[in-house]
Formats: C-alpha cells, structure tokens, sequence
C-alpha cells in the first residue's frame, strides 16, 4: 500500500518548508561581493551579514519546540512561511545595509522554525510504515533548495541586470514562499496536537485520511505517547547519566560545521574566484556543486540502514579531510587550479553521503524517549552555533591569514572526527531505541 494524495501533499507540503530553509540559506553567496562593494563592508561585516541570518536561525530553532506545541506545526509553519515572504521582500527593497541585516534576520527566524517543525509535521502526520521515507523528503528539499539557490543565482547573473542584480537574487525567494504559504492552508492539522488538545474526533479524521492502516490503534497509541510525556515534562535533559548521548548530540552537530560545509556553501563564489575563475563561471561550479550534494545525499540515505552510521560517518572523514588537505594545498602552492572544481566535488560527494545523511537521524537515536526532543533541541543548537561562528570568521581568517588556512584547519577537524567517531561513536543502525537507550545509558 502506497501514500495516498492527502498523505502526498500534506507531506510535500511540509517538506516545501526544507526547499525554502536551503534556498534561502544559501542565496547570499551569491549576493555578497555586491552587498560588500555597496555597502562598503569590512571583511568582519561580511561574514556577519552571513551569520545574521544564523543568528535568527538559531533563535527560531530555539523558539519553534515552544510555538509548536502552543498553536500546532501546521499554524507555526504558516507564521514561518509570513517570515520567508517578508524577509525576501524586504533584502530585495533593503534601502541601506541596517535595512538588509534585519530583514535577513528575519528570515533566519523562519528557516530555524522550519528546520525543527517540518520534519516534526510530517512525521506526526505519516503512518509508521512511511515515516522514515517521508521524512527524508524534507532534509532531500533542503539540498534541493541548495542547487536551486545556486542555479537561480547563476541564471539572474546572465540576465545582466546590473546594480538591481543582487536584489532580484535575494528577492526571488518570495515566489515559492508565496507558494508555500497558499499550499499551508490545503493540509491538516498534526494529529498529535489535536489530541494533545483533546480533539479526539479530529485527531481519528486525520489519521484516516493520512490511510492509517489501523487508525483507532494509531490514536491510542499517540494518547498512550503523550500521557508518558506529561509524566517526563519536566526532566531536564543536562544531567549527569545523559552525560555520553549529551557528547554524542554535541559533537556530532560541532563536527558538522567544523568540517567547513557551510562555510564552503556560502562563500562558494568567493573561493572559485580567489582560484582566479571568474564571477558567472564561478556560478556555473557552484551548480555543479549543489547537483553533488543533492544525488549523494540521496545516496547516503539508501545506504544508511545498510551500511551503518557510524561506517558513513567514518567513510566520510576520511574521504573530507583527505579533499579539504588538497584543496588547501591548491591555495597554499597557487598551482593547479582545474583540481580545485574537482576536489570540491569530491568533498562534497563524501560529506553528503556521511554527515549529511547521518546528522540528524544519528541525534533522534542516541536519547531515549522521556528527553529526546529536548537533546534533539542541543544538537540542533550546537550545529547551528558552530555554523554562525565560522560563518563569520571565515572572510575574516582569508582576508587577515590566506584562503588555505581555514581549509588546513576544516582538514585537521575533520580528521580529529574520524578519530572520534572510531574510539568513541556507538553504531546504532538496527537496534530499537531502547536497546539503544539501555546500552547508551549503560556505557554512561
């Protein structure tokens, strides 16, 4: 039995939320050197005007658990949605650089409060047999998302519009915005709130029109769940015997950023052409760039129930460090250029398959049940912290030190993950939570 059309849009719907969230993560790369001439900006301004949007983000991911459980994933999901319309509305007509920061905070708000609802909308919407599948629709939406930022960028730069050209690259993200704010009023309320509300007739309608195989199982089992959780609300998640899941959440999410993703993803441009390519070629490598992310993603979630987290996450460091050591060597020699496209590639092929894969199904596993939204909630944050500071360093480090060394330091972090997760990451494909739990737990 296959997902029915409501299941199909509903979820398509949500995971439109992820399109938006890389789209609008990334577009800046694309409008910076513009934003830097106009305005006049230091290296340091640069990298906040990047890590603005970060700081917003970290704040709506913070924010979102709290909004969501008080008005429901669906009604949040149309606030995040007002945000993304306001925020590329408002970049596209910023009338001085102020203007730009808070209107890029704004949509910062946005992507983290999608970051953490839609994935939660979706899987409290999907019958169990579907979850995980449908799920990945919304992390597969954010490299897409990626890709298309950087073929828009790429596409508008041919049009030569001149000084209206970062605008219109900021500003274009307003369309699917719109689109996904019209859509959000087509699809259901969770289920799980509305029982969580004590709307049981409600709850039972969406879940038959989802096609729950057994719906009046399915909301016992969902008021059974919630009953557990008003037990637990209160338990804090930093206590001692959580100490090891704790490590494992926070590194994990540390060593995501440490491997220089984004840094690379945003200033992507920057870096092609301090190889001396030049600004639309730079574009098109960028587009070669974001496809990589998008098929290898899809491939590390084929192989993940196969071949194993930790086994990915150990193919990955290796294959990232060894990249990251070349392209620092490219910089640092001045030489071979053409390798630069190459071991990007490459990087991304390698980190796409592992960590991109891996992040956030390895942080929903290590907690167990009583406090899992809420270490899902520490390893967000440190992913997204990590992210803002090297957001923000890394024109600084260029400008003060050369384009090598934060692909030196990327490298060296990389490896000491590979360390890491060989000594001390568990595997946990195969296992049920709380054979999970009790082994985690255990080891404490």
């Amino acid at each position: 039995m296959r997902p029915n059309f409501p299941l199909m849009r509903a979820t398509l719907t949500g995971a439109l939320g992820g399109l938006l969230f890389g789209f609008d993560t990334v577009v800046i790369s694309g409008a910076i050197d513009a934003l830097v001439r106009l305005y006049n900006l230091s290296p340091q301004n640069k990298g906040f005007t990047v890590a603005i949007g970060l700081v917003g983000t970290v704040i709506g991911a913070l924010g979102a658990g709290q909004v969501g459980q008080k008005l429901g994933s669906r009604e949040t999901l149309r606030i995040t949605a007002i945000l993304y319309v306001v925020s590329a509305f408002g970049c596209a007509l910023a009338w001085n650089w102020d203007a730009f920061m808070i209107f890029r905070f704004i949509g910062g708000l946005g992507i983290g409060a999608s970051s953490v609802l839609g994935p939660v909308y979706i899987a409290e919407l999907a019958p169990a047999k579907w979850r995980g599948r449908l799920v990945a629709a919304f992390q597969l939406n954010v490299v897409f998302g990626v890709m298309a930022a950087y073929m828009s960028n790429y596409f508008i730069r041919t049009l030569q519009l001149g000084a209206a050209e970062w605008r219109w690259q900021v500003g274009v993200a307003a369309v699917p915005a719109i689109i996904f704010l019209i859509l959000l009023f087509g699809i259901p309320r969770s289920p799980r709130w509305s029982a969580s509300r004590n709307r049981i007739d409600e709850a039972l309608a969406v879940l038959k029109l989802m096609g729950d195989p057994d719906p009046q199982a399915e909301l016992e089992d969902i008021r059974a769940a919630l009953a557990q959780e008003h037990a637990t609300a209160h338990e804090p998640v930093f206590r001692w015997k959580y100490r090891y899941p704790l490590f494992l959440a926070i590194t994990i999410g540390a060593f995501n950023q440490l491997a220089g993703i984004n840094a690379i993803l945003y200033y992507l441009p920057d870096i092609f052409a301090s190889a001396g390519f030049s600004q639309l070629s730079s574009d098109a490598q960028a587009i070669a760039i974001g496809a990589t992310n998008f098929f290898f993603t899809i491939v590390g979630m084929a192989f993940i129930d196969k071949a194993g987290r930790k086994t990915l996450l150990l193919i990955g460091a290796a294959g990232c460090a060894s990249c990251l050591a070349g392209v620092a060597w490219v910089f640092a020699t001045q030489s071979h250029p053409g390798a630069l496209l190459w071991l990007l590639v490459t990087y991304i092929a390698f980190f796409s398959v592992s960590q991109g894969a891996v992040i956030w199904v390895y942080i929903g596993e290590v907690f167990p049940t009583s406090v899992r939204s809420k270490g899902q909630g520490v390893g967000s944050a440190s992913h997204w912290f990590m992210n803002a500071i090297i957001a923000q360093m890394f024109p600084v480090v260029v400008h003060d030190m050369s384009t090598a060394t934060p692909f030196v330091f990327f490298a060296i972090m990389t490896a000491v993950q590979f360390l890491v997760v060989l000594f001390v990451y568990p595997e946990t494909k195969g296992q049920t939570l709380e054979a999970l739990q009790r082994k985690l737990l255990g080891s404490a």
